[in-house]
């Protein structure tokens, strides 16, 4: 006699095939039900409020009663005489943020990679994250110490015979700051993602180039590098994406409403900061984050779709 075999069961589809699927894999969508809460409640549900960007809002009627005025939002943003040199600000601060701190981030993992003690290798990484979580707030009163007009940098200045340099009143010194202040702050932080991929390269690569004898400078330059590309364009490309954002904890925390650096530190969320203080236009500030997005977005599709023509395993999609 001949086994019989039993033919194999069909997959459902429809609201059957879905009922049985959260039934078999239940624990897997329990343990995910609170991120899916998380994003409905914090990014999706307030997708609603971008109507206020087409809306004159009243607080008396609400987001559903305020009236429908159209792109006058929007016109209040570009018909701002200095909206060029808050749009260059932003652009042009994003842009040394980017190239700095992706250099630095790469050089500090390889760095790191390189090290073979591991208490001091944990110890040092330790000490680069940390400026991650130390607050704005925090960090304006020490920078306040040290280029404030009776900070360390003037005295050392004076002791050295030097004049003084007020820096608060000098706007072209303070996206050098910035960067600064960003590389300290972000730089340690960022090499964790270059680290973990540096971590799964295949150490038999490392292995022949030694057979071979090529020095540690060579096996980075030729196969940490490389490898690295994709992670690096990745991370760029992201970045991108907020190249229309100016980074208003850390710029507002230093300068506040200082009228003498605004020509070099005016971005767009600060100006829009300032405009919703002064006016109380809700849904000019909407109009502004819509706008930032919506360029955002086009800009991380142009440039993921750059990078696939001229690499396709650097894509990010």
């Amino acid at each position: 006699m001949t086994a019989r075999t039993l033919p194999a069961k069909k997959n459902q589809t429809g609201i059957r095939g879905v009922i049985r699927e959260l039934l078999m894999n239940k624990h897997l969508y329990l343990m995910m039900l609170p991120t899916v809460i998380w994003f409905v409640i914090f990014c999706y549900f307030p997708l609603y409020g971008i109507t206020l960007a087409f809306k004159k809002y009243d607080f008396a009627l609400g987001i559903a009663g305020s009236p429908f005025v159209g792109f006058e939002n929007f016109k209040f943003l570009f018909a701002y005489d200095g909206i060029g040199r808050v749009f260059f600000n932003t652009i042009y601060l994003n842009v040394l943020f980017i190239l700095s701190t992706t250099v630095i981030s790469v050089v500090l993992a390889i760095m790191f990679s390189e090290i073979k003690n591991k208490t001091f290798k944990r110890v040092t990484q330790s000490i680069a994250i940390l400026p991650h979580f130390v607050s704005w707030a925090v960090v304006s009163l020490v920078l306040q110490a040290f280029v404030g007009t009776t900070g360390l940098l003037n005295q050392a200045f004076k002791a050295l015979g030097m004049s003084r340099v007020s820096f608060y009143n000098e706007p072209e010194l303070w996206p050098w700051i910035f960067v600064v202040l960003r590389i300290w702050q972000g730089c340690g932080f960022g090499t964790v993602t270059y680290i973990a991929a540096i971590t799964g390269f295949d150490t038999s690569m490392y292995e022949a180039a030694r057979v071979d004898g090529a020095t540690r400078f060579q096996q980075i330059r030729h196969i940490t590098l490389p490898l690295l590309k994709p992670t690096i364009v990745i991370l760029t490309i992201m970045s991108v994406g907020n190249i229309f954002r100016g980074d208003f904890g850390m710029i507002y925390a230093m300068v506040r409403d200082t009228a003498k650096l605004l020509p070099t530190t005016d971005v767009i969320d600060t100006f829009v900061y300032r405009a919703l203080r002064q006016m109380n236009n809700l849904g000019m500030s909407t109009a502004t984050s819509l706008f930032q997005s919506v360029v955002g977005c086009i800009l991380v599709v142009s440039v993921n779709a750059l990078a696939k023509k001229l690499d396709p395993d650097t894509a990010l999609f």
